[in-house]
């Protein structure tokens, strides 16, 4: 699952006391889709930890339930027992993978920094003097074509892509790919009147604006970053937020209507 990107929960029985009807690290797996792998006991038991594990697994945090069953029937389905069942449920979460579209300053700073917080990261740039293992020794794959990479990426809800390509012409390729992926994050870097005439001109090629409503750009938290480390932080920043689910109504709608933009 982690392989594939998808996410689940792990419920685990940690703690037992009394007439159970399950054992003390009995297991249930339950996948996005909300099918399920073992079982603790059956019963509303188990369908209470079920729905818990979808919350675990949208807000990403683990949380522990606490059973008082004491010879209540209505919980266990007809397996009259009594007692204490505590279960731990955990998400099960792919690493996130910073897709990094160019191989410039930018680039190698986020890298450093993105990595440091627990990212995976992939580079592509068409020249292989800027994408190479020496640049980018933390990176698991190295991409020199974009239509390789474009072919071989397979975005999902762990995957993140950031376009700080060269020129308007490479962004405006990358993003054409980027925003018809299910990646959780797609973030081009640039002034606001280029991201304005990137849309304008994918709008012409049959784009319909609200393709781009997802887009995160100008990209990164305004700090006032100047130096490719400074913007880096910026970036992987809004990276955590967008990871952790921080607020991001409101932070998208403040970045389209209010904050200056990061020049590319």
């Amino acid at each position: 699952m982690r392989r594939a990107g998808r996410r689940g929960a792990l419920a685990t029985i940690v703690y037992t006391n009394g007439s159970i009807p399950s054992y003390e690290s009995s297991r249930m797996l339950v996948r996005e889709d909300g099918s399920i792998e073992g079982t603790i006991g059956g019963g509303c038991v188990e369908a209470d930890v079920w729905a818990a594990a979808k919350e675990v697994m949208s807000k990403e945090t683990p949380r522990k339930m606490v059973f008082n069953l004491n010879n209540e029937a209505s919980y266990d389905n007809g397996l009259i027992c009594g007692g204490t069942l505590e279960v731990f449920v955990e998400p099960i979460l792919p690493q996130p993978v910073v897709y990094l579209f160019g191989g410039g300053h930018i680039s190698m700073a986020m890298a450093r920094t993105a990595s440091a917080v627990g990212f995976g990261i992939a580079v592509v740039d068409e020249r292989e003097a800027f994408a190479n293992a020496v640049r980018f020794p933390m990176a698991q794959e190295i991409f020199t074509s974009y239509e390789e990479a474009f072919e071989k990426i397979r975005p999902n809800a762990a995957s993140y892509l950031v376009i700080v390509t060269r020129g308007h012409k490479e962004d405006m390729r990358v993003l054409a790919w980027a925003v018809r992926t299910e990646a959780r994050y797609v973030g081009m870097i640039g002034s606001k009147r280029k991201v304005l005439s990137v849309y304008k001109a994918l709008e012409n090629e049959g784009y319909r604006s609200e393709e781009f409503e997802r887009v995160y750009a100008p990209i990164g938290l305004e700090i006032g970053a100047l130096a490719p480390e400074e913007i880096a932080i910026s970036i992987v920043a809004e990276l955590i937020a967008v990871r952790r689910n921080a607020g991001l109504p409101e932070h998208k709608r403040l970045k389209a209507e209010s904050r200056p933009a990061i020049a590319g």
